[in-house]
């Protein structure tokens, strides 16, 4: 599969990251605006050892070698998730959670 331009993607990454808003987040949803070296990113050329590609993702940068998947989809659920938690005394209680996703669009 290859990554294409303008196209909406939920993009999951090997660790998670903080976004703008200072959350952490696992995966991001965005638009892909651009696919650049690490000269055209960090304005240096990196060795072998590092990256040497990233993904404009929204407003988001990720490197390449932090990418798990690329999925293109046009729509992605974001909203509060359905949790369960087992407290102290064993019983299991439902909660919600914010999602893990980060809208970057």
């Amino acid at each position: 599969m290859k990554i294409e331009l303008d196209k909406t993607y939920l993009v999951t990454t090997d660790h998670w990251f903080f976004a703008p808003d200072g959350r952490s987040y696992r995966a991001a949803f965005g638009t892909v605006n651009g696919i650049h070296s690490s000269e055209e990113t960090l304005g240096i050329r990196t060795n072998a050892k590092s990256t040497n590609w990233y993904i404009e993702l929204g407003r988001l940068t990720i490197a390449g070698c932090q990418i798990h998947y690329a999925v293109q989809t046009d729509e992605c659920h974001m909203e509060e998730v359905l949790d369960y938690k087992v407290t102290e005394q064993g019983d299991c209680v439902k909660y919600t959670r914010p999602s893990d996703i980060f809208n970057a669009d």
